[in-house]
């Protein structure tokens, strides 16, 4: 990672952090800009800035994180809605739409996306793109038993479809839920996200998928300008 990209992921996890409040419910993200979100959140917690939050995490490396940092936490289960959910995006389109799971956590990411009365996403520049799916593969998390028959249902959808490997150990990646992974792309990218994503979840065997649709409320993206990094706030028209 460039320095200059890691300025732009400190600047927009810097403005994430100033929008929690005292007392919140939070959703923490995962990724490494997420990551850094949640690092400035304990530091903050820490010197007393901010006091009485409550984190939910997306993912085990999340929570893993916030733990080290004394950042409180509760499960999923154990809220009723969050106040203020903060994460990353692998892409963004004009509309507001996502694709997530470059980092197999989308299944958690989307249950607390969902429940937040506020989602804030936190993106530098290149996560900005003209369409969906042009070039990063869109991931669908699968039951192991079901992945070649989800494998051939999605071919019929005209995807072409990679099952997703891990890198330092011998198989395919398997998620905190214990399932797998497939990673989709559409020539073209994607037309239509909203059907999609119902196309896919209607599939036996499907978990959930990396579309996130109309649930971004802002858009927060670190930029480059005249060497220094600055926070471009998008906000859903």
């Amino acid at each position: 990672m460039s320095d200059l990209q890691q300025q732009m992921k400190y600047a927009v996890a810097k403005a994430a952090v100033a929008q929690i409040q005292d007392g919140m419910i939070l959703g923490l993200g995962s990724g490494s800009t997420a990551a850094l979100m949640i690092e400035a959140l304990g530091t903050k917690l820490k010197s007393g800035e901010i006091k009485n939050v409550v984190g939910v995490t997306t993912s085990f490396q999340g929570e893993v994180l916030a733990s080290e940092l004394g950042i409180p936490l509760k499960t999923l289960s154990a809220v009723s809605k969050i106040d203020l959910a903060i994460d990353g995006a692998d892409e963004v389109d004009p509309g507001f739409q996502l694709i997530k799971g470059g980092g197999a956590c989308h299944v958690q990411e989307k249950l607390v996306a969902s429940l937040a009365d506020r989602f804030v996403v936190v993106v530098d520049s290149s996560k900005l793109v003209k369409r969906l799916n042009l070039d990063f593969r869109l991931p669908v998390e699968v039951l192991p038993s079901a992945w070649q028959l989800v494998t051939n249902n999605l071919k019929s959808l005209g995807a072409e479809v990679t099952l997703r490997m891990a890198k330092h150990k011998a198989g395919p990646i398997v998620t905190d839920q214990g399932n797998l992974v497939l990673d989709l792309k559409f020539d073209g990218g994607i037309d239509d996200p909203y059907l999609l994503e119902k196309t896919i979840n209607n599939i036996p065997g499907v978990l959930e998928n990396g579309l996130f649709i109309n649930l971004a409320d802002e858009i927060l993206v670190g930029e480059i300008k005249d060497n220094v990094a600055i926070v471009n706030r998008l906000n859903k028209t």
